[in-house]
């Protein structure tokens, strides 16, 4: 199993977890073992438990149109996809073709590439392109931290109601509350989380998966 992702978890206790929920498949086991392969990097990747949860929740709201932004290898996207509503659509933002390559090669081997766009260019660009219709039901940001704000805005813009935002790496590694941290993403990751929970738009928890995972509620 990989290491333990989500805060305060260790090995064994992260075991019994991933062991006593929905575990990783064979599909999403290779894409785990082909992102490992990439390095440091990888640790980019969302964790297992992290995963089966995104599964669930997009089952649970009945997604039918769902937008990621920060797409890296695809776990994330594989996921979502896995719980979208019969016809459901999601839209992933990157612009990487190389690690989203690899993401692709799981989508089709899981059977879900047809409920997938991928598009290769500035997020800010893409969302900004969307119709401003609120039809959106779902949405995962996990890309430049210094663009939250801006990816959430325009995407609550779009976000119907009772629909949900989840937000990654909103803890960072603990650094969002060490007073020494002081690195563009960290003042960045600091910024938008005051941002967001004085937003009225939406009512928000902050759960402690993963890198930190805050879910918003589009009012």
């Amino acid at each position: 199993m990989t290491d333990p992702k989500s805060f305060f978890l260790g090995a064994e206790i992260h075991d019994y977890l991933v062991a006593h929920g929905t575990p990783p498949d064979a599909v999403q086991q290779e894409l785990i073992a082909k992102t490992a392969e990439l390095g440091g990097v990888s640790m980019m990747q969302i964790a297992p438990e992290q995963g089966a949860f995104m599964t669930m929740i997009t089952q649970l709201l009945d997604v039918h149109s769902a937008v990621e932004v920060g797409t890296f290898t695809g776990y994330s996207a594989l996921c979502i996809a896995r719980g979208l509503a019969p016809g459901g659509r999601l839209l992933c933002c990157d612009v990487s073709e190389e690690w989203t390559s690899i993401g692709k090669a799981a989508w089709e081997q899981a059977g879900v590439s047809d409920r997938i766009e991928l598009r290769i260019a500035p997020a800010i660009e893409t969302l900004r392109a969307l119709p401003e219709e609120r039809t959106i039901d779902l949405a995962f940001i996990d890309a430049d931290k210094p663009m939250y704000g801006a990816y959430a805005d325009e995407i609550l813009d779009r976000l119907r109601p009772g629909g949900v935002l989840m937000v990654d790496n909103v803890l960072w590694g603990g650094a969002i509350v060490d007073a020494t941290a002081n690195d563009e993403n960290t003042v960045a990751l600091r910024a938008f989380n005051d941002w967001l929970i004085a937003d009225e738009r939406v009512e928000t928890v902050m759960l402690p998966l993963g890198d930190g995972l805050t879910l918003a509620r589009r009012l």
